[in-house]
């Protein structure tokens, strides 16, 4: 029997079902790269039932805000999230891609009005599976590896 031997977090998120590979992206939407003063654990290439193998993100001391859980539906969108307070699990959710992403992602169109004015980028979900997203602006859609490198 193979057992997983993560430290407990006192107080912080847990981010589950992460796809392989992915955990530094999350870690970076986070802006964890710098050291906080909190705890992060990162387990990587982890046995799954739900997606074969995973990664798994553990931050001490630290809750996400809405705009980051769907920075990180758009990177892992099978990702869980888990709040933690006093050892225990107090919430649990399924991150989700909303229907339309504002402010998040800048739109890789350099002519895009939302570019050069003060308006957020806004952006309607096209598709989910693949991901295809489509700028409200100037109807640019845009893709997985755009999404990525505009995020």
């Amino acid at each position: 029997m193979s057992e997983l031997k993560v430290e407990i977090i006192p107080d912080g998120t847990i981010i589950d079902h992460i796809p392989v590979g992915k955990w530094l992206k999350v870690v970076e939407i986070l802006g964890l790269t710098r050291p906080n003063g909190g705890t992060l654990l990162i387990a990587s290439n982890v046995p799954s039932k739900k997606l074969g193998r995973k990664d798994i993100v553990k931050v001490e001391g630290r809750y996400l805000s809405e705009e980051e859980v769907n920075k990180i539906a758009l990177v892992a969108p099978s990702a869980t999230v888990n709040i933690v307070k006093d050892y225990k699990i107090v919430e649990k959710f399924k991150v989700a891609i909303p229907d339309e992403i504002v402010g998040i992602l800048k739109c890789p169109n350099p002519n895009c009005v939302s570019n050069h004015e003060y308006t957020k980028p806004r952006f309607r979900v096209e598709s989910r599976e693949p991901l295809k997203l489509r700028c409200h602006y100037c109807e640019r859609t845009i893709e997985w590896d755009e999404i990525l490198g505009n995020l």
